[in-house]
C-alpha cells in the first residue's frame, strides 16, 4: 500500500479483512501476529465432561459400531431408548479424533471419471443419436 497499491486489493491478495488492516493502523503498539480475541468467558452448560465424551468415543469404537457413521448410529441407539448425544455432536468428536475414514469393511469408494473414447484412424468410435424426432406441425 505504501507504493500506491489499493487496501481492498491488497487484502484479497494476502487473504485478510481490510478492516484488520484499519484496526492494525490504529493500534500500533500492538504486534500483528497476536491474536487479541478473548473468546466466551463462560463455559457452556451443555458442555460434555471428559466421562461423557470418552462414553462417545467407546461406544463408537466399540464392536457393533465401529463400521457405521454417526448418522446411522444416533437412530440405532433411538431405538434402545439411549441417547449419548446428538449426529452433529458426534461427527465433531469423531473429526476432532481422525475418525472419520471409511468405517465399513468394504474398501472405500474411489472417484473415476468416464471412459474416454479416442479414434485415432477413421471408424474406430461410432456413436448414435437416440433423440426423437420433432413431428413436422
Amino acid at each position: 500500500m505504501a507504493h500506491g497499491a489499493r487496501r481492498r486489493q491488497a487484502c484479497e491478495v494476502l487473504g485478510i479483512s481490510a478492516r484488520m488492516v484499519e484496526r492494525w493502523q490504529r493500534r500500533p503498539g500492538v504486534g500483528r501476529d497476536e491474536d487479541l480475541r478473548r473468546g466466551p468467558k463462560t463455559v457452556p452448560r451443555n458442555k460434555l465432561s471428559p466421562v461423557e465424551r470418552s462414553r462417545m468415543l467407546a461406544m463408537v469404537n466399540s464392536q457393533r459400531f465401529r463400521d457405521r457413521s454417526p448418522n446411522q448410529i444416533v437412530p440405532l441407539l433411538a431405538d434402545e431408548g439411549r441417547y449419548l448425544g446428538s449426529e452433529s455432536t458426534l461427527y465433531r468428536i469423531m473429526r476432532e479424533e481422525a475418525l472419520l475414514a471409511h468405517r465399513g469393511r468394504a474398501k472405500a469408494p474411489e472417484r473415476r471419471g468416464p471412459n474416454a473414447h479416442t479414434a485415432t484412424e477413421a471408424n474406430q468410435v461410432w456413436s448414435w443419436d437416440i433423440s426423437v424426432p420433432q413431428q413436422a406441425a
